[in-house]
């Protein structure tokens, strides 16, 4: 399975743009993507540490999406 960036940059690939401006911004923001994956994996091991050790509820997707990337609402 690939993520966005990931396919948007096999298509650039296989549309021989690698030389393009789009093909350094898709890269630059595959790194961005990464972080974000890094980010989001350590909020829910600690969603699943609060909930196991002090009873808390887990963080259900939905919101952590729209309190990490929705707020320009």
């Amino acid at each position: 399975m690939k993520t966005a960036m990931q396919l948007m940059l096999w298509y650039l690939e296989n549309e021989g743009l690698e030389e393009s401006g789009a093909y350094y911004k898709a890269k630059m923001l595959l790194e961005k993507e990464k972080e974000q994956f890094d980010d989001m994996f350590d909020e829910g091991f600690e969603s699943a540490y609060q909930h196991f050790v002090n009873g808390k509820d887990f963080v259900k997707f939905e919101e952590y999406y729209n309190k990490t990337y929705n707020q320009n609402k």
